[in-house]
């Protein structure tokens, strides 16, 4: 399989090498890449880098992935609708409630293992827990999310997210009132309070711009 390559962006001007691949390879864990990083899968302008190596922006950054065992994750017959399918992608919508891949505490009733049941060919990139897996829904949101069906594609759908060309549409209750045709430029990362939520206070974050299209107000809450 060839390899595949990206350019270091802006907002990754001065981060590890390792939470670059990590936001990028969506399939892949943060340990899973610093694996690959010291087995010698992963070249930084030609030469071989070490996970916590601080990149520039600009800078290209190579990824020769092994090849993948066959999925031992279990196939289960949980429903799952399939919007849309060809001979290289699904779109599907991820019911809330429902995990994405195999971790801790969720080794099954995963989204991946309603997926080894109804689509016997995804691609391999993502590893034996996560196969066709190119973006992730956090456990409680539902909507539409692509998977691939061979490398090519995941190698494709993982550049297009990673160059910011695929927009995202949400529709979410928040609190209090918020006014349509509001632009929120803010940079997005981990809390520094909460690790298990998003913030723009975080001290490393990614460029993230939200347009409010539309909004209902509601006692409270803004839909």
């Amino acid at each position: 399989m060839a390899p595949i390559e990206f350019t270091v962006p802006a907002d990754f001007n001065g981060q590890r090498l390792d939470r670059f691949l990590a936001s990028v390879l969506e399939g892949r864990s943060r340990s899973q890449v610093q694996k690959l990083i010291t087995d010698g899968h992963v070249t930084l302008d030609r030469r071989d880098p070490k996970p916590n190596l601080t990149m520039r922006e600009g800078e290209r950054v190579s990824i020769d992935l092994p090849d993948v065992e066959p999925a031992t994750t279990a196939a289960e017959a949980l429903p799952l609708e399939i919007i849309y399918q060809d001979a290289d992608l699904a779109v599907l919508n991820k019911p809330p409630g429902m995990v994405v891949h195999p971790g801790a505490g969720h080794a099954s009733g995963t989204l991946v293992n309603a997926l080894l049941h109804h689509l016997p060919d995804l691609s391999g990139i993502g590893g034996e827990a996560r196969p066709g897996i190119v973006h992730r829904l956090d456990r409680g949101t539902s909507g539409v999310m692509v998977v691939a069906k061979n490398d090519a594609s995941h190698q494709e759908l993982a550049r297009q997210f990673q160059d910011r060309e695929v927009e995202k549409e949400y529709v979410a209750l928040v609190w209090g009132v918020v006014q349509a045709g509001r632009r929120i430029d803010a940079a997005i990362g981990r809390d520094p309070v909460n690790r298990q939520k998003m913030s723009a206070r975080a001290r490393r974050a990614r460029s993230a711009v939200t347009r409010i299209t539309r909004a209902h107000h509601l006692p409270g809450v803004t839909l």
